[in-house]
């Protein structure tokens, strides 16, 4: 037979089943798109904005529908009542996390947010506890940030009302504090080493919204053999993971199983007590990753919603007047806020909110999986497949908020101006894979914007009205556009 022909009949054979596993594979899951072999759906995706190709999906295939990743089927889940179907009622069974292949190089299975099953769960429930022992909902985390929020407000008086880029000022602060529970200590702003760490964090975010990393997610065979910016990602975490290492190298020194200080002493300590369980999760590197993960999750998020929420305030003028309007009046300029202040400034609260709902800042939310078959609106989705919810359907839900492309306060608020709470608000996500850390964040949100504001008049360099909010890139995060403003001292 002739080579040629040969070769076409293999490769016509290969393609043949491959079509014969894919199609084999769709029966019983929810409709979709046909997918391509190989490719799956990804040409019917806008890898610069997959949240906005899934709405587009939506209206054609309803709340749930199967895309294909190359050969994988991911089932996404669009609008809230399918979203809190499964992540809330049907939580056990859709709390496994769902591959993604960049992260997973990481930290291999280890850590809290990529890891599943016994370790998962191990991870989660020693964080939890071991984050409240160390002050975490308490009077003396809160304490923390309003001590953190006045180093913040004097680092922005040294800017002298000169323009700046607040990326890195806003950066230390959240930073400061995770490090605080972390490693019991803070650093200076200007310190090389932190700066670098937030370079770190800062450039991982941009780069895992790139359509390049999502490309990697899903075809991950690239990432052994073609160079990227997926190479600076595992470089940036490598960097960062030896940081913690020679952190953790520091505490094992100086450690006192009698007086842990900090969320490391307690994971060495217990170790220690596991030391002869073979089976222990309780390992140097699931340190390392658990360490990662809160180090990375606690600064980058709050960072860039601080970032996104000023940039915002900026565009509407109108908002940060009656904000402010609030703050004189329920605090005035002789003490710090502090959290029972909230429940006497609904309108402030609901700019907090609002800013967190608008910017939508994890569009698709983490990865989720079943952990074992399951009937899901007359769909059979298999054990292990990748689940896909979508947040932006939920955080701008027409039916829930009013025009949710538009940056108003109001969402929040009843007719008498009280503060509304809302299902609907899961910018943390929901269920039981929620942000360990959410009630850190929204201390930190609430407390840091409420002392810039108590401070300083926010001063753009061009009209309000030429502000471009749209995020510079809307892949795993949407990541707020690079700005300058003036911190004008009240």
């Amino acid at each position: 037979m002739d080579p040629a022909v040969a070769l076409v009949l293999g490769l016509s054979c290969l393609l043949l089943l491959l079509l014969w596993r894919q199609s084999s594979r769709r029966r019983g899951l929810p409709p979709g798109p046909t997918p391509l072999p190989i490719i799956g759906n990804i040409l019917q995706l806008d890898i610069k904005d997959i949240s906005k190709s899934l709405t587009n999906l939506s209206k054609v295939y309803g709340p749930v529908f199967t895309l294909y990743f190359g050969m994988k089927p991911i089932v996404v889940l669009h609008g809230y009542e399918a979203v809190k179907e499964a992540l809330v009622d049907l939580g056990e069974v859709f709390s496994a996390r769902g591959s993604l292949p960049v992260s997973e190089k990481v930290n291999k299975g280890l850590g809290l947010i990529f890891s599943n099953g016994k370790t998962w769960k191990e991870m989660r429930r020693f964080s939890l506890m071991t984050l409240r022992n160390l002050g975490m909902g308490k009077r003396s985390i809160e304490e923390r940030v309003q001590e953190e929020a006045l180093c913040l407000v004097e680092e922005l008086r040294k800017t002298n009302g000169m323009p700046c880029n607040p990326t890195f000022i806003l950066g230390a602060a959240p930073c400061n504090m995770i490090c605080s529970v972390i490693f019991q200590n803070r650093f200076d702003y200007a310190d090389k080493n932190f700066l670098n760490l937030l370079e770190m964090f800062n450039e991982n975010l941009k780069l895992m919204s790139s359509p390049w990393i999502q490309i990697c997610n899903t075809f991950p065979i690239l990432m052994d053999f073609l160079p990227g910016s997926h190479n600076q990602v595992l470089a940036n975490f490598s960097y960062v993971k030896n940081y913690v290492l020679e952190k953790v190298k520091e505490h094992q020194e100086s450690l006192d199983v009698n007086n842990p200080r900090d969320f490391i002493d307690c994971f060495l300590i217990r170790m220690e007590q596991e030391r002869r369980n073979q089976q222990s999760e309780f390992t140097i590197e699931s340190l390392l990753a658990t360490v990662t993960d809160l180090f990375g999750a606690g600064t980058e998020t709050t960072s860039s919603t601080l970032k996104y929420g000023l940039l915002l305030l900026l565009k509407h003028p109108e908002v940060t007047a009656k904000a402010q309007e609030e703050i004189e009046r329920v605090i005035g300029r002789d003490r710090s806020p502090c959290m029972q202040d909230r429940s006497r400034m609904p309108y402030t609260d609901a700019v907090v909110h609002e800013i967190q709902r608008f910017i939508d800042l994890i569009p698709t939310n983490l990865p989720h999986a079943v952990t074992s078959d399951i009937k899901f609106r007359s769909y059979l989705i298999p054990k292990g497949t990748t689940v896909m919810t979508s947040l932006t359907s939920v955080l701008h839900d027409s039916r829930e908020f009013p025009n949710p492309e538009i940056f108003d306060p109001d969402h929040f608020l009843d007719e008498s101006g009280n503060f509304k709470k809302s299902d609907y608000f899961v910018p943390f996500s929901t269920g039981k894979r929620m942000c360990v850390g959410e009630g850190l964040a929204r201390m930190e949100l609430f407390l840091f914007l409420t002392s810039i504001l108590q401070n300083f008049r926010l001063k753009p360099l061009v009209d309000p009205k030429d502000i471009d909010s749209t995020p510079i890139a809307s892949g795993f995060g949407h990541v707020p556009p690079s700005y300058q403003l003036c911190f004008i001292p009240i």
